[in-house]
C-alpha cells in the first residue's frame, strides 16, 4: 500500500543527524528521498552499521565543488517537489544552487532549509550544537534536578524534535499550500526556534513567574509522585501519578494509602521528604516486582527500559512498535500511524552513489552523458 507522500521527490543534501531523520521522515512516508553523497564516492554510508536515518532512501554521488556536478544537481532539481539542506547560510549560494537559482527553474520546488540558528540574526554564521541552541532558547535552563545543572537530554529537542522533525513538518506544510497556489517557497527551519516551540506549553508560566527553579516543579521531578526512583536489582520505576485517581492507586501500590503526609499530595513543602521515603520503598523490590504490583492499574507507574529492551519488550512487541531494517537491526517504526497510507520501511540504508546511473537517466541523461561525468568524477559511479 502506498505511503501518503507517494509520488512526492526530494532531493537530500543534508548531511549531520537532523536533516537526514527529516528525510528519514518523508522516505517512511512513502516520499522518493535521493540523498546527496559525495563524489568520489568514498565512506560507504549504507555500510555503516546502523545507518537507520538512511533508510528507504536512493543515493547519488555528486561532486558539487564542480560545474558539472552542479548542472547534474540541477538537471535532478527540475524533477523535483523538494530541496532538503543542512549547510550554514550561503554555503548553497555559492555552490550556485541557492533558491533564487533553483526556484527561477522549478517555481513549484520546497526549498527547505535547516540551520541551528536560522538564515538571519546575529547567531546565523556562527557554529553550535544541539546543546547551544537549546541554551540560547531557554529549554536547557528547565532541565534537571533541584540544586543542580542544567542537563542535556541528548540531542533529542534540538536536532531531532526541533530540527529534523519541525523541518519535515514545514516541507509537508509548504506542499500543501502549493496545492492551492502552484507555487513552492522557502522553509527556514532553525533548531532554536524549534527548541522555543517546545517549550510554548509552559511559556505563559515562566513569563508570569509561576514556575520555580528547576527541579522543584510539578512535572520536572521536583514532586514525589512524578519522578524516576532505583529498584533493588539497580533498574528504574517512572511515576508520573499527578490526577488524584492515579495517584491514589500510586498509594495503594506501594502501601501508602493509609499515611497522613502521603494525603498531602500538593503540599510542596512536603515533597523532598516523600521523596525520600518513595525512593527508600522502591529499593525494598526489583523492577520486574514492580511491574507486577502496577500491572493492570492506572497508576501512571511504568518500568524504564533501556532502548534495546524496548525493542522486544512485550509492551512494545503487541504494538509492534519496531522493525527489523537493514544490518539486522530493530528500529523505530514509521510514526504517526495512519489507517489508509501507513508508513513503512521498504529498504535499508542506500550504498553511497548506488542509485547515481538511475537517477541521472531519470532526469534525462544518456548512459554515454553518465559514464562521462564519471570519467571526470563529476558524478560517483557505483563499481557495477
Amino acid at each position: 500500500m502506498a505511503g501518503p507522500l507517494e509520488g512526492f521527490r526530494v532531493l537530500d543534501f543534508s548531511r549531520l543527524a537532523p536533516g537526514p531523520y527529516g528525510g528519514m521522515l518523508l522516505a517512511d512516508m512513502g516520499a522518493d528521498v535521493i540523498r546527496v553523497d559525495r563524489a568520489p564516492l568514498g565512506t560507504d554510508l549504507g555500510a555503516a552499521f546502523g545507518d537507520t536515518l538512511g533508510r528507504g532512501k536512493r543515493s547519488v554521488g555528486l561532486d558539487l565543488k564542480k560545474p558539472a556536478g552542479v548542472e547534474v544537481a540541477l538537471r535532478i532539481l527540475d524533477t523535483c517537489d523538494v530541496l532538503l539542506e543542512g549547510f550554514r547560510p550561503g554555503v548553497m549560494e555559492r555552490l550556485g544552487l541557492g533558491p533564487d537559482v533553483v526556484l527561477d527553474r522549478n517555481p513549484r520546488i520546497v526549498y527547505a532549509r535547516l540551520t541551528g540558528w536560522g538564515q538571519e540574526g546575529p547567531l546565523a554564521m556562527e557554529a553550535g550544537h544541539d546543546i547551544n541552541y537549546i541554551a540560547v532558547s531557554g529549554v536547557l535552563h528547565a532541565l534537571g534536578r533541584r540544586g543542580d545543572r542544567p542537563l542535556p537530554p541528548i540531542n533529542l529537542l534540538g536536532d531531532f524534535a526541533g530540527g529534523g522533525l519541525m523541518c519535515a513538518f514545514g516541507i509537508v506544510l509548504a506542499l500543501l499550500e502549493r496545492e492551492k497556489s502552484g507555487k513552492g517557497q522557502v522553509v527556514d527551519a532553525a533548531m532554536i526556534d524549534g527548541a522555543m516551540n517546545l517549550l510554548t506549553f509552559l511559556a505563559s508560566a515562566f513569563q508570569a513567574d509561576m514556575w520555580g527553579p528547576r527541579g522543584t516543579n510539578l512535572i520536572d521531578t521536583g514532586a514525589h509522585f512524578y519522578e524516576v526512583y532505583e529498584t533493588s536489582d539497580g533498574g528504574y520505576m517512572s511515576v508520573g501519578a499527578i490526577e488524584p485517581q492515579f495517584y491514589a492507586e500510586f498509594l495503594d501500590g506501594i502501601g501508602m494509602t493509609d499515611d497522613p503526609d502521603f494525603a498531602k499530595q500538593h503540599d510542596q513543602s512536603k515533597w523532598p521528604e516523600l521523596q525520600q521515603r518513595v525512593a527508600d520503598i522502591f529499593k525494598t523490590r526489583t523492577r520486574e516486582e514492580w511491574t507486577k504490583i502496577f500491572k493492570g492499574r492506572d497508576a501512571c507507574t511504568y518500568p524504564v527500559l533501556s532502548p534495546k529492551e524496548a525493542a522486544t519488550h512485550p509492551f512494545n512487541t503487541e504494538r509492534r512498535t519496531h522493525v527489523k531494517g537493514a544490518f539486522d537491526v530493530m528500529q523505530p517504526a514509521p510514526a504517526p500511524r495512519l489507517s489508509r497510507t501507513p508508513g513503512e520501511v521498504e529498504a535499508g540504508p542506500p550504498h553511497s552513489g548506488q542509485h547515481t546511473r538511475e537517477v541521472l537517466r531519470e532526469a534525462g541523461y544518456s548512459d554515454e552523458e553518465i559514464e562521462k561525468l564519471g570519467a571526470d568524477d563529476a558524478v560517483g559511479l557505483p563499481n557495477s
